[in-house]
């Protein structure tokens, strides 16, 4: 995996302010380069470290596994969140 990008994803990640979140996709987009495959990559790989539960899936879910996880995190930060999903529309970190 190529380290400069791996870089810039976790600093883009870093920036989302709480109670937000950004899709896999934008990040890439914002990036301009890679894409959102790429982007969970790097979060299934190195994302422990930053506010991983702020990057979701289009459709405002994680995969199973970070589900429970993450629900605790989105109610600490006021995260929009319906039947278990984030709702992207309203918690779109600005700049995305």
């Amino acid at each position: 995996m190529d380290e400069e990008f791996t870089e810039a994803v976790l600093e883009v990640v870093e920036q989302i302010p709480p109670g937000c979140v950004a899709t896999y996709g934008l990040i890439a987009e914002r990036l301009g380069r890679g894409g959102a495959r790429q982007v969970g990559r790097v979060m299934s790989l190195e994302g422990a470290g930053v506010p991983w539960w702020r990057v979701v899936r289009a459709d405002g879910s994680l995969p199973a596994h970070l589900v429970i996880d993450a629900q605790q995190h989105w109610r600490d930060e006021g995260t929009p969140v319906r039947s278990g999903r984030v709702i992207v529309k309203d918690a779109l970190a600005p700049d995305f």
